[in-house]
């Protein structure tokens, strides 16, 4: 199984095992490190914010105008790393993927 790093809000890293073929934000939501997804991944509500490492934000397919138009409506600090976990599919490309979780918005 593929894994990810997800750093939490209080800084902790958490190695996660990560199943291929879901949505980042499925596999954050069942963890309680702040992800609570409560839009259910139809991209509305940015509860599912992240900020990817920069090693890593490259990778990731690059962000529609939904989820563009969605970190900068709902969410005060957006690096350009942040992403919404329910627009990012996760592959085995992706094993190895560090993130860490936004602070509340």
């Amino acid at each position: 199984m593929a894994r990810i790093t997800v750093v939490d809000r209080g800084g902790k890293e958490h190695l996660v095992d990560a199943k291929p073929g879901l949505k980042l934000m499925e596999i954050l939501r069942e963890l309680d490190y702040g992800v609570d997804a409560i839009c259910g991944g139809l991209c509305s509500c940015a509860t599912c914010h992240v900020f990817i490492d920069e090693s890593w934000a490259g990778r990731l397919p690059k962000k529609q105008s939904d989820e563009q138009d969605l970190l900068t409506e709902l969410s005060d600090y957006r690096p350009e790393t942040s992403r919404l976990s329910c627009q990012v599919d996760f592959t085995d490309a992706l094993d190895g993927l560090k993130l860490t979780i936004a602070p509340d918005a």
